[in-house]
């Protein structure tokens, strides 16, 4: 590393410490949804391989919960696999699959982290499946932040699967389909999706530069407020972790008011 790149990290951090003392943590999001976009045209720009790029971004994740964990977040939802991800080449996807999993195994250990497979299960492989499983299982006593690993997600897949499971159990429960019609409300619909009981993401944040939703969480960010940054998943610094909060802080939500 050269003088300036090291003048100029060192100056990226005492600017991020500047904006991290400002930071009131009193306006701290409760829930961060992320959309980790990038990886392919990080390692790309890189002279790299695709799989680089993606075991790069899996090896940011343990870094951004580590920013969470300082500030007063409860909840973070990871997207690390859409529905969409699943017509990609297998020469890509197998691989990714792997990456993913280590990902999850990795969170499980850390002892930190509380995590919960939000996604269509049926979609991803066995061993996969008992990964995610296990995870679940054995971080279910963690006091620290719930991470939402969505793999295998898509947002209207998410809302079919609530329909779905909201008339099954009033099949099971003996309802008739005309008192079901009666009782349903966004509340009720809200239960059976895959974060349940959890409080709606107040930020989502998108790497990359794209400015879309892709499908993300489309019941619960409704009300949340989204931030757009131009950075490559891979290279997603705290000083842009700060802004963010910095940004959303900045905000006055109405809630349609």
């Amino acid at each position: 590393m050269n003088l300036r790149d090291k003048l100029r990290g060192l100056l990226v951090r005492l600017y991020a410490r500047r904006v991290e003392g400002h930071l009131d943590h009193a306006q701290v999001p409760k829930h961060i949804g992320v959309i980790m976009d990038g990886n392919r045209r990080w390692a790309r720009a890189a002279g790299s391989s695709t799989m680089h790029g993606h075991r790069a971004g899996a090896d940011k994740i343990g870094e951004f919960l580590g920013w969470c964990s300082e500030t007063d977040v409860e909840v973070v939802t990871l997207w690390l696999l859409s529905t969409d991800n699943f017509e990609r080449p297998a020469e890509e996807l197998v691989p990714l699959l792997g990456i993913i999993e280590d990902v999850v195994r990795s969170l499980a250990a850390d002892g930190r982290w509380r995590v919960h497979h939000v996604g269509n299960l049926d979609l991803l492989p066995e061993d996969m499946q008992r990964t995610l499983k296990g995870a679940q299982e054995d971080t279910a006593h963690v006091d620290g932040i719930t991470v939402n690993v969505a793999i295998g997600y898509g947002g209207r897949q998410e809302i079919a699967d609530a329909v779905r499971s909201m008339l099954l159990d009033a099949h099971d429960s003996g309802v008739p389909l005309t008192k079901l019609a009666e009782a349903v409300d966004i509340d009720m619909i809200g239960r059976h999706l895959y974060t349940g009981a959890q409080p709606d993401p107040d930020l989502v944040i998108r790497t990359s530069g794209e400015q879309r939703l892709s499908g993300f969480m489309l019941w619960q960010t409704a009300h949340s407020e989204y931030y757009f940054c131009d950075v490559f998943w891979p290279a997603f610094r705290k000083v842009d972790f700060l802004r963010a909060l910095r940004d959303y802080a900045a905000r006055h939500r109405r809630y349609g008011g």
